[in-house]
């Protein structure tokens, strides 16, 4: 698995192609994202001082599934309706949970920032590999989703009791 997430992180289309096409790798997306936002957690509690670094772990999972699963369908729709692409959500949620794999990064602190960028550029591979399109279509469908997902992220983020 740490081999897939190298690949990930390499932004290999060959990877990203095989996700998409093997629904095996819908555990291990899973696990990517928890591990992922996991780290990513620990670095904020660490750079913000946060007294329960647990509670800040816990509340970033949760989060990041949610956010996962949300950037997944707004994707999926966005490059479906607009663009023209062909994927299925499981499709989406595999690509798409692999290129959350940068965030491990922000498990020191103030790297998370780094972090978050090359998750962005790891999602227009992601979505153009995943929705079988061009890469000016996978940047539209990130651009026109992103703000979309950052909202709703935030919601996601102020409402839960973490």
């Amino acid at each position: 698995m740490l081999q897939n997430v190298i690949r990930a992180m390499k932004l290999d289309t060959d990877f990203y192609n095989t996700v998409e096409r093997d629904a095996s790798f819908t555990p291990q997306a899973f696990v990517v994202v928890v591990v992922a936002n996991g780290l990513a957690g620990v670095g904020t509690a660490i750079a913000l001082s946060e007294v329960s670094v647990l509670g800040g772990i816990v509340g970033s999972i949760a989060a990041g599934l949610v956010n996962w699963v949300v950037w997944s369908a707004l994707a999926l729709f966005i490059g479906t309706r607009l663009f023209g692409g062909t994927a299925d959500m499981g499709e989406m949620l595999r690509v798409l949970g692999f290129a959350q794999a940068p965030l491990m990064i922000g498990i020191i602190p103030y790297l998370g920032v780094v972090g978050s960028v090359w998750m962005i550029v790891a999602s227009v591979v992601a979505v153009r590999e995943g929705l079988d399109f061009s890469t000016g279509q996978a940047i539209g469908t990130v651009v026109l989703g992103w703000p979309a997902w950052l909202v709703l992220q935030w919601l996601v983020t102020a409402l839960l009791p973490f």
